[in-house]
């Protein structure tokens, strides 16, 4: 998206006419700070974690049937129509070839492996969230309806994608199987260094029959978590970003670690969370491991049963339903 391309939204408390931005007044570091942060010590990740792939197993009687893919992808399996969350099957999160975060773990799913996909939630431009190529054949296997923030349509038609519906916060989907609307996150966006907030960023809440999924996209901790919980009700389950959080220097206003992250579980009131962005690319400074480590710190020392807020195992599905959780399938 270039600069002067004009972005359809209303003045508002998140955009000026000519960008978005955070009401909270966080806007993260500059760009002109990479090179710093690239320079910081980093914990050396392995080359490659092997994953065993795994079919998908049906929603049977549940509700819903959540799968960890990997990173921030999750398939939602609902009777209503199937989901998929900021799908990225590549290799590298970046914008060409190898050029990017090469992924350490594999996709858990296959691509050929997805069952009928009726939706995308895409929640923001970033490579390792918005890949246009799984969007594109997404687009010629199902011809899924996609539904992204306001600014992100002219970045999916360049590839191929017509069938994307923009919302701006707090705006519900017209066309999705199911309920969906889109939620504020503290964050940003950019795909090169002359975009920046030219697109809108969020998170998404899905009523699918009885129960309510949140999905919160790429954020920094701040108030609107209780927001949501007061605009769209107690949701049955959240997925919650818990890694890339080091340095918090340069890191903290848009990725929350994994003490923010229980942090928002409370505020939302879930009985349940699951965790998502960590273990996939490494994006930042800290250790493979450390945003598992941290969280189980973190849920002991509030006193919390980690039952309660889990990092699913790469390839395990949540089936949700009544009672809430029916139970765990591992990969």
């Amino acid at each position: 998206m270039q600069e002067g391309v004009l972005i359809t939204a209303p003045i508002s408390d998140h955009f000026d006419g000519r960008r978005f931005f955070n009401p909270t007044g966080a806007h993260g570091q500059p760009f002109s700070a990479v090179p710093r942060m690239l320079r910081e010590p980093r914990t050396p990740w392995p080359k490659e974690i092997p994953v065993r792939e795994v079919a998908p197993p049906a929603p049977g009687d549940a509700a819903a049937a959540i799968t960890f893919i990997g990173h921030s992808t999750f398939l939602v399996q609902t009777p209503s129509g199937h989901l998929i969350t900021d799908p990225v099957y590549a290799m590298h999160a970046g914008p060409v070839g190898r050029f990017g975060p090469r992924r350490v773990r594999r996709p858990a799913v296959a691509f050929d492996d997805l069952p009928r996909i009726s939706t995308v939630l895409l929640s923001h431009n970033h490579y390792d969230h918005c890949d246009l190529r799984t969007l594109a054949a997404l687009r010629e296997r199902f011809q899924p309806h996609v539904i992204t923030p306001v600014g992100n349509a002219r970045l999916l038609r360049s590839a191929g994608i017509t069938q994307a519906e923009e919302l701006d916060w707090w705006g519900e989907s017209a066309a999705a199987p199911f309920r969906v609307v889109l939620t504020p996150a503290q964050h940003f966006s950019a795909r090169t260094p002359f975009d920046r907030n030219r697109g809108l960023w969020g998170g998404f809440v899905v009523s699918a029959g009885p129960i309510r999924i949140f999905f919160a996209g790429d954020t920094g901790y701040a108030p609107h978590f209780r927001d949501v919980r007061a605009r769209c009700g107690v949701v049955d389950i959240a997925l919650l970003p818990i890694g890339a959080y080091e340095p918090r220097w340069f890191m903290k206003d848009m990725h929350m670690n994994p003490a923010e992250a229980v942090q928002a579980h409370e505020d939302l009131g879930s009985p349940r969370s699951i965790a998502m962005h960590f273990g996939t690319f490494q994006l930042t400074t800290e250790g493979i491991d450390e945003p598992v480590r941290a969280l189980g710190a973190a849920l002991d020392s509030r006193g919390i049963a980690r039952e309660k807020f889990r990092a699913l195992e790469f390839g395990e599905t949540v089936f949700v339903g009544e009672p809430l959780i029916v139970h765990f399938a591992g990969p």
